[in-house]
């Protein structure tokens, strides 16, 4: 029969043994690192963001071309429409077409009128020029470069700025804006300006309706103002050839009689020729 064992004994060895086992585990185990903290850096100044634009708005082609071409031609003041740009009305859809069917305007709508104007006025007063002849009621004021028609009832600027319109109109008026354009007294005093003795006698009249007199005073040199060749057109309107005629043949006296006028020109000819 076997002898008495110390059991309790026993059973503390083995648990010292195994707690001895489970702390050298635990010191063999590494230890997990802490975990990683993210620092946020300022971007670099040197990047560039793109910003973010709306496309633009793009008109549509008729739209467009009327903004670019026919709003800077004309533009009203408060007072009547202006011509900015002769050049650019005269292409434009505003322009009144040639009156072909008057015979007179017929003739002076041809593009060699133009060129022969152009090398005694400049460009633009020349064109005006053209214009205003060669368009049975359509005009443009040489000298304000109003746009209006034979029998508008035009407004004028008072003194203190607000508009007026006068019903009532001069015969003498109505004459001038057929002969030369001029819309109204002012702008005939300032193209007449080289002038002033020759303004009541010139007012209204043709060339053959103006006294000799007064005649001379046009022709004289004038009282150098420069008026851009607004009395030059103020004499060359009142002319029924517009006086292309003394432009072109210069030698040819064209207030002489039909013989003398013959001669004349054949001597203009024959030197023009031997010249």
């Amino acid at each position: 029969m076997p002898g008495p064992c110390n059991s309790k004994k026993k059973k503390k060895a083995i648990a010292k043994k195994n707690k001895k086992s489970t702390s050298v585990i635990q010191a063999t185990v590494p230890s997990e690192p802490p975990p990683l903290v993210h620092e946020l850096e300022p971007p670099p100044s040197n990047i560039v963001c793109a910003v973010h634009e709306p496309p633009p708005k793009l008109l549509s082609p008729h739209v467009q071309e009327l903004h670019e071409e026919v709003l800077p031609i004309i533009h009203d003041p408060g007072n009547g429409p202006r011509v900015r740009d002769v050049r650019g009305f005269l292409a434009s859809f505003f322009a009144q077409p040639p009156s072909l069917e008057d015979p007179l305007c017929a003739e002076f709508s041809q593009e060699e009128v133009l060129q022969m104007l152009c090398t005694a006025l400049s460009e633009e007063t020349a064109m005006v020029l053209w214009y205003n002849k060669s368009r049975a009621t359509s005009r443009i004021c040489p000298s304000c470069r109003r746009l209006y028609r034979l029998g508008d009832i035009l407004p004028d600027l008072t003194d203190n700025g607000e508009k007026q319109i006068n019903e009532t109109r001069s015969p003498l008026l109505a004459r001038e804006q057929e002969i030369s354009g001029l819309c109204s007294p002012v702008c005939f005093i300032v193209a007449s300006f080289e002038y002033p003795s020759a303004i009541k006698t010139t007012w209204g009249r043709t060339a053959d309706e103006i006294d000799d007199f007064t005649w001379d005073l046009l022709n004289g040199p004038g009282d150098g103002q420069g008026d851009k060749g607004l009395s030059l057109l103020l004499k060359m309107a009142r002319l029924p050839d517009l006086g292309l005629g003394q432009l072109c043949l210069p030698d040819i006296d064209f207030d002489a009689e039909p013989e003398d006028r013959i001669s004349c020109g054949q001597n203009y000819e024959r030197d023009k020729i031997t010249y």
